[in-house]
């Protein structure tokens, strides 16, 4: 008993002889903290993502307070996180730019196969096989869910073959980036109210990937001449985006031939504006031929000696000349009329006046034909 309690004084005693001295090196070899690094680490989110580049949230505070890093770099916070710290070290406030997480893969090729894949759950481990893998597109997500593993806010899953980005949850930390085998994750800035997207990394030409997808970009570049702003371009037979130049306006995606491009995640509904239809030209009327003094057969003698005749004789019936006499005319009584005394005597003065006018017309005639000869 004695000598358990000699042990256990002992041991008290060195426990304290240490803590003394311990006590004293943290007291002299202390490092003194900057004030601001300890302010700004207080205004982070603590999520330790490392999307800011740096180890953990720690990290990136100390790196801000010697003034290795800028105020906007967490992705978490974003913008009111961006503003505090600037506050704290004093300088001017830098905008923060949205951004998250894209898949540049629709995942209409996964019935595509080149072989049945028995492996690890694991994106990294079927790349090391043959091909790059089993999926018959060699640029495409091949489905095993490691960007999903690697997210540490939950917004990224594995939907019908395809990793599929939660964006209200996303933080653009870029766990998923770093994680993918394939590269087919990027983090796109969010800086138009309609955010465009091209969700493929194929760079096979056109007629490969319609073998293999439904809906893949073939590098016709239909969409690079729609832009009106010249923001995209066509690399390595794929279409890609210029986001500083990228108004949202959505042309790009309503002509897309594949219907590949997206407008804030869904197809395009821009319908461009139609042309004004051209008003109908009027028929152009064709002038008729103008008649001339030749073209118009002049009246005979006897039309213009009879007309003011036949006009007289009201209730005769005149019939046409016969063809092979023009001068001839013959006037009929109407039928099933009988005659009454004033117009038997209207009709004769009126026959009478038209053999005067005939005889008229003979001897004018035969006063012509002697000058004729002449």
């Amino acid at each position: 008993m004695k000598t358990v309690l000699i042990a256990f004084g002992v041991l008290a005693v060195m426990g304290a002889v240490f803590g003394a001295i311990l006590a004293v090196a943290a007291k002299v070899f202390a490092v003194q903290k900057d004030p601001k690094e300890e302010a700004v680490l207080e205004c982070l989110p603590g999520a330790n993502c490392g999307g800011c580049g740096y180890p953990g949230c720690s990290g990136y505070a100390a790196a801000v307070a010697s003034g290795k890093a800028p105020v906007n770099l967490c992705a978490v916070g974003e913008g009111p996180v961006a503003a505090q710290i600037a506050a704290i070290m004093g300088v001017e406030n830098v905008a923060v730019t949205r951004q998250e997480a894209v898949v540049h893969c629709t995942g209409c090729g996964t019935n595509v196969s080149k072989y049945a894949y028995q492996g690890l759950k694991d994106c990294r481990a079927a790349a090391l096989l043959p091909g790059g893998g089993s999926l018959g597109c060699d640029y495409g997500c091949l489905g095993l869910g490691t960007c999903e593993k690697a997210c540490p806010f939950d917004a990224i899953h594995v939907k019908d073959g395809v990793a599929v980005v939660d964006h209200d949850k996303c933080m653009a930390c870029g766990k998923c980036v770093a994680a993918c085998p394939r590269g087919i994750i990027s983090l796109e800035p969010f800086k138009t109210k309609k955010h465009v997207s091209i969700p493929c990394s194929s760079k096979a030409k056109g007629p490969v990937v319609t073998k293999v997808c439904t809906n893949g970009c073939i590098g016709c570049g239909i969409c690079a001449k729609a832009c009106p702003k010249e923001a995209i371009t066509l690399e390595d037979n794929l279409a890609k985006i210029d986001y500083d130049k990228c108004v949202g306006c959505g042309i790009c995606a309503s002509k897309c031939p594949r219907h590949l491009i997206t407008v804030d995640d869904k197809p395009s509904t821009f319908q461009p504006v139609p042309k004004k239809a051209e008003a109908p030209k009027a028929e152009e009327k064709k002038e008729e031929p103008v008649k001339t003094a030749a073209d118009t057969p002049a009246p005979t003698m006897t039309e213009e000696t009879l007309a003011p005749e036949i006009a007289k004789a009201e209730g005769d019936v005149i019939s046409e000349p016969p063809s092979g006499d023009p001068e001839v005319v013959e006037t009929k009584a109407p039928e099933n009329q009988e005659p009454e005394a004033g117009e038997e005597k209207s009709s004769a003065e009126a026959l009478k006046a038209l053999e005067d006018a005939v005889a008229s017309v003979d001897e004018a005639e035969k006063e012509k034909e002697p000058d004729k000869a002449e």
